[in-house]
């Protein structure tokens, strides 16, 4: 029998929703093609998370290259340590993901372990392709980012983004003009990113080319609460705390404020974050019984990230799935790319009041260091400016030469400075989306199937925002007039933005079977009783249940009911 993961994956190339890549050459594994109806669902989660991050939070989208220079990824680390624990068989030379055979096989904890200990483990371990053991083979690192040369003939090295946040960093400078040098503010981008898996076998779960929304959100590091936390400070998210995963409990459900006020979350903007990511994920389809946040271990965390959550769902096929990320990143990334690039990374923040501070400045006389030291004397100066003088004289280092300055050739003063505000480098808190991962979690929670007058009804129960057609107009016959006025029906519902199919193929049992199959949340039947009395049918997917409306009030009726302004029990 097949599972929940082989009827929907059939169901999806089937209708349109997703298919291989490249099919007629026998596809790769890590890629995949959004057919017609796939390509609009994936729209709608992504118009979804716009609506959350640029329409209610304020925060401006933008759009980068996915191909960077080699800088970028030497400042974010990703040349150096963006790799995955690989082992090759040594009977079949199939590749494999180390930590995954590992995990597969009961051991826990392998992606923390180090490549000596992996090694051993797999030892013997047999391989998914051949059966054979692992005896012999080593665990070795993998660099996952796909790298180019930019120009011809060039020995200039880019890469492939492995993820959309590093040119949001990268324009850090511009983007604080733009918002007129003022913490906080935040920036989003949606687009394609890449990732040399070694050996995917998880379908749209593990993609070598996938899509990312990710918002950065540049903060004042003193100042973690967030401006509008009233919004979710009473939502009752499910979390898996570090302490719950310790003591083998379950999530517990639990307000934001309450979080944050117990110490689990580190502070307002993550549990702000993690509020809006959960309803997000409600907002597309997610089951509210399948999605917990779970908070990383201190082993796993990052060692620069003060808090760190998973969105996680429930998948009947692969148990429970990354879908979004969400941490308070501190100032690593503006501070790795300030020191790889020279450039300022930071904010000037304006005292409310200039504050008067007394101070102890060295002072070069550069009459005499002129003579003594001649081209060097600058260079002296400044270093004399920052070094802390004794009764012998001041110490410096010029050159990687150590320099013993005498007292006469500077002077040490006390003087009062006004000083009108400092310089900081944000801290930055970054929710991380998959859009291919929760495009396929909504698939499956959405999947149901039932027995319907003895014969089974496939149906898809995506909320009306996510529903790639919204609403399907269908004449009971192709004649006699009624197609002509499905059509019109179609042409008013679509000048009001509503995704409407015209379908006239087959008996309207098999077109309703059909239009619930895709998720089609309402349907539209023109029949002869229209004729003489201006109404038609509307049918709603989940219940079935029926009633007669008047087609001039019809685009009133399912705008409200696909914006959830009303529901369709009102109108029984």
């Amino acid at each position: 029998m097949p599972d929940i993961y082989d009827k929907i994956i059939e169901l999806a190339r089937r209708r349109g929703f997703v298919w291989p890549t490249s099919e007629c050459y026998g596809s790769v594994a890590g890629f995949i093609d959004y057919g017609p109806l796939g390509a609009m669902m994936k729209r709608k989660i992504e118009n979804i998370w716009r609506y959350f991050y640029v329409i209610q939070d304020g925060y401006y989208e933008i759009e980068c290259p996915t191909i960077g220079e080699e800088s970028i990824y030497l400042a974010s680390g990703h040349v150096k340590g963006f790799a995955d624990k690989m082992i090759q068989c040594p009977h079949c030379g199939e590749y494999h993901r180390a930590d995954h055979v590992a995990e597969d096989n009961g051991i826990e904890n392998a992606e923390i372990m180090s490549l000596e200990d992996l090694t051993a483990a797999l030892k013997d371990l047999t391989c998914p392709a051949c059966s054979e053991t692992f005896d012999g083979a080593e665990v070795y690192y993998f660099n996952l980012m796909f790298q180019t040369t930019i120009g011809p003939g060039s020995q200039r090295k880019g890469y492939l983004r492995p993820e959309t946040a590093q040119g949001i960093f990268t324009d850090f400078n511009r983007l604080l003009r733009f918002y007129r040098d003022k913490l906080p503010f935040g920036t989003v981008q949606i687009g394609k990113s890449y990732r040399n898996e070694i050996s995917p076998r998880q379908g749209m779960i593990r993609l070598r080319e996938f899509t990312q929304a990710e918002a950065e959100i540049f903060i004042h590091p003193d100042h973690k609460d967030h401006p509008a936390f009233s919004r979710y400070a009473d939502r009752e998210v499910p979390l898996l705390s570090i302490a719950d995963q310790e003591n083998k409990e379950c999530r517990k459900e639990m307000s934001m404020k309450d979080g944050v006020a117990s110490g689990i979350i580190a502070n307002e903007y993550v549990a702000y974050y993690i509020a809006q990511t959960h309803d997000f994920m409600l907002t597309c389809g997610i089951s509210p019984d399948k999605v917990r946040f779970r908070q990383h271990l201190p082993d796993e965390r990052a060692h620069y990230a003060t808090d760190c959550w998973d969105a996680e769902i429930f998948s009947e096929r692969f148990g429970w799935v990354e879908m979004v990320g969400i941490a308070d990143r501190t100032n690593y990334d503006l501070n790795a790319h300030a020191k790889q690039s020279g450039d300022p990374f930071t904010v000037f923040i304006q005292y409310d009041e200039t504050k008067r501070i007394r101070e102890t400045k060295v002072v070069a006389n550069m009459g005499a260091l002129g003579p003594k030291y001649r081209n060097r004397a600058k260079a002296v100066a400044d270093a004399l400016a920052v070094s802390s003088p004794s009764e012998n004289g001041a110490e410096i280092e010029l050159d990687g030469e150590k320099i013993v300055v005498p007292p006469e050739f500077y002077e040490v003063k006390e003087v009062e400075t006004e000083i009108n505000g400092e310089y900081v480098m944000p801290h930055v808190i970054e929710p991380s989306y998959g859009i291919d991962r929760i495009l396929y979690a909504v698939l499956e929670h959405s999947f149901d199937e039932e027995m319907v007058d003895g014969e089974t009804r496939n149906v898809l129960r995506f909320p009306p925002k996510v529903a790639p057609v919204q609403v399907a107009v269908l004449p009971l016959m192709a004649r006699d007039g009624l197609d002509d006025i499905a059509r019109s029906i179609k042409t008013k519902l679509q000048e009001e933005e509503i995704l409407t199919e015209y379908d006239d193929s087959g008996a309207i049992g098999r077109r309703y079977r059909r239009q619930d199959e895709i998720g089609t949340p309402f349907a539209v039947t023109v029949d002869y009783d229209t004729k003489e009395d201006n109404t038609v049918t509307v049918r709603e997917r989940d219940s079935m249940m029926q009633i007669r409306y008047d087609i001039e009030k019809l685009p009133a009726l399912l705008s409200d009911l696909i914006k959830g302004r009303k529901s369709f029990e009102e109108y029984l």
